[in-house]
């Protein structure tokens, strides 16, 4: 399943930002895949932090071919020692099963969540361990389908804005602006500044001084 957006998103971004417009004509419709189940999103996220997508995805298609559902009842059938096993750190598999524990007997509501607002829903997810609001904020975007969800915090982002509108910098200030500009929609515009970010548009280049560009890498 991909993240769900169509005309009406491309023609108000497009009719907001002449840039950001020939962006997404340059590259076209984005798929980009989602995880309907708000447990195993947050475990996939966990798991996926300060690793390569790759290395997640080795780790994750080891949890799923061992426990063959991912769900609290599963995690806590085993030991943290077994889910490190699948090649986790300890913290990882501790944060894991905490947040199972929690799910289990019922301090972690997945159901209030799913229908809370953003805001709330990004305090009550990044209040549990292993959680930040960065990673809030993406199992809010790829899990839960949020329309607009822009992230500071998100170096790719920041890089796809100073690529776009050959910015030197983002300040707070800055990206509020573009929040603003982009809302409601601030989804379907990370997704093309991701794309813009990671090379899509071979001619577009990072106007960060150099200095800045290798502490983001």
């Amino acid at each position: 399943m991909y993240f769900e957006y169509g005309e009406n998103e491309i023609l108000y971004l497009k009719n907001k930002d002449r840039k950001l417009a020939e962006v997404i004509e340059k590259i076209g419709l984005i798929k980009r895949e989602t995880d309907t189940d708000l447990f195993s999103s947050v475990i996939h996220h966990i798991i996926g932090q300060q690793i390569s997508t790759k290395a997640q995805a080795t780790i994750w298609q080891r949890m799923q071919k061992d426990l063959e559902e991912i769900n609290a009842e599963t995690i806590l059938s085993v030991y943290i020692s077994k889910l490190q096993s699948y090649g986790m750190t300890f913290c990882k598999a501790e944060y894991i099963t905490d947040f199972a524990t929690k799910v289990h007997t019922g301090v972690f509501d997945l159901d209030a969540v799913e229908h809370m607002s953003d805001e709330d829903a990004i305090r009550e997810l990044s209040a549990l361990k292993g959680i930040g609001v960065w990673t809030a904020e993406m199992i809010l975007l790829f899990c839960l389908q949020r329309p607009n969800i822009f992230s500071y915090d998100d170096l790719a982002i920041q890089r796809g804005l100073r690529m776009t509108y050959h910015h030197r910098r983002i300040d707070r200030k800055l990206f509020e602006k573009y929040r603003r500009r982009f809302s409601p929609y601030c989804s379907v515009a990370s997704l093309y500044l991701w794309a813009v970010a990671g090379g899509a548009i071979p001619e577009m280049k990072d106007y960060a001084p150099k200095n800045n560009r290798r502490k983001e890498n």
